[in-house]
């Protein structure tokens, strides 16, 4: 029996074990891929405060030796679902595996909408990019395309245009769908190009990284050179499995604020998985802090009654 169980290895989960074994708990890590979450994918990170700069990789790695220097268990398995057993928390995994826990972090992260291209993975940290704040610096003076036409794109590519020399917004609709005020911001600049009704169809690539798209309007097709891609067409909560501990809001985040906490006592949501304007590194280890100090005040607080 563990005292707090991160579900998902990434910045959030990791810290939230952090935390549990510095208030004196056993702290298990569960992941399905790789620890480090989406920061994996940044070659560079450069607004960590107190670091002058970092791979994602390096961060994640150090973040891991740093939990399991201080005691944390890990393991690499598909959590498929949470059960509140009253006292304790069960927690299965899709490769038949069943820990038992006090307490309950939910880490799960998100995943970016990809564009369904051949090869795009691959090229993801070689010209394809999610993060204007996170990667915008290396294109300065460059020309990028942002793949969307929503709020989340237009606010990535107002971002683009103060450091590159040309933004090109690539939007499969006929018209861009963010707010209208986004849409001023960005249409004032003249460094910035709209082409919408486009598919994006191939990437370019020279020497293993990006230096152009393809894309179709009609029966026509042309292609686009660039230095960069900026995909901003959504990103990908999993959380269904946990809809009946955790309340979903109608995007599928789980529905709690700042403290982390859900409807089922002993249980947490923390970083990207959780409703909230920002996702960055900085915010998610916050929620991971948040959240296991309030696993430790449930469980001391649980602790206190039954003595």
């Amino acid at each position: 029996m563990y005292d707090v169980i991160a579900v998902g290895g990434g910045p959030a989960g990791m810290t939230a074990a952090l935390y549990a074994l510095r208030n004196g708990k056993t702290a298990l890590v569960i992941e399905k891929n790789s620890f480090g979450g989406q920061i994996t994918h940044s070659p560079k990170v450069e607004n960590y405060p107190g670091t002058l700069q970092m791979s994602g990789n390096e961060f994640a790695e150090r973040m891991l030796d740093q939990i399991l220097a201080q005691g944390a268990e890990i393991e690499l398995e598909n959590v498929v679902s949470v059960e509140d057993a009253g006292g304790h928390k069960i927690v299965r995994t899709e490769e038949g595996g069943c820990y038992e826990g006090r307490a309950v972090v939910l880490a799960t992260g998100v995943e970016h909408r990809m564009l369904g291209l051949e090869g795009e993975n691959e090229l993801v940290g070689e010209g394809i990019s999610f993060c204007a704040v996170c990667d915008g610096d290396f294109y300065s003076g460059k020309r990028v395309c942002v793949a969307g036409g929503g709020n989340s794109a237009l606010q990535e590519a107002i971002l683009l245009s103060e450091k590159c020399s040309e933004v090109i917004i690539l939007q499969d609709l006929p018209a861009l769908t963010g707010e209208k005020r986004l849409q001023d911001v960005l249409l004032a600049r003249e460094n910035v190009r709209v082409l919408t009704g486009v598919k994006i169809t191939d990437l370019k690539t020279e020497g293993g990284a990006l230096n152009g798209v393809e894309i179709q309007r009609g029966a026509l097709a042309e292609t686009v050179a660039c230095d960069g891609l900026f995909v901003a067409v959504g990103l990908i909560p999993r959380n269904d499995p946990f809809a009946a501990l955790a309340d979903l809001n109608a995007y599928g985040y789980f529905d709690s604020d700042e403290r982390c906490l859900t409807k089922t006592p002993g249980v947490y949501a923390a970083g990207d998985c959780r409703s909230k304007q920002v996702r960055q590194l900085a915010t998610a280890i916050a929620d991971g802090a948040c959240a296991a100090l309030a696993a430790c005040r449930y469980l001391n607080e649980e602790c206190a009654a039954g003595a």
